[in-house]
């Protein structure tokens, strides 16, 4: 069992910066992919990036490629997510998710309650 507590949105102003953290409880932590989601009003969950288990692989959408940067402190049970250059387009609830793959999101087991982004033009 893992459990999932993201911090760190807010309100930024277009072109503006933000890191999210997702603190997980358990010993486990370390074994799990992780992935970062968002949803928008109206539209279809969405994963931005995910992370494998020792932090040696990524994966981002192409949406946000070169703009975000996802990493993990396993000594920390914490998986970050840096976005940078924000649109108004990024302006949405953030999830982290705990999976055993970073690929298969279907797989994604586990979720934190989400964090809101709002990014003003």
């Amino acid at each position: 069992q893992v459990q999932l507590v993201e911090s760190g949105g807010g309100l930024v102003q277009a072109g503006g910066s933000l890191r999210l953290s997702c603190a997980a409880s358990g010993r486990t932590f370390s074994s799990y992919a992780m992935g970062w989601f968002r949803q928008a009003s109206g539209k279809e969950r969405e994963k931005v990036a995910a992370i494998n288990w020792s932090g040696g692989n990524t994966y981002y959408a192409d949406s946000v490629k070169g703009r975000f940067t996802i990493s993990r402190d396993n000594a920390k049970n914490t998986v970050y997510l840096q976005m940078n250059s924000l649109k108004p387009e990024d302006t949405a609830i953030y999830y982290c998710a705990a999976g055993p793959s970073p690929v298969l999101t279907a797989a994604y087991q586990y979720w934190g309650q989400g964090t809101q982004v709002t990014v003003s033009s």
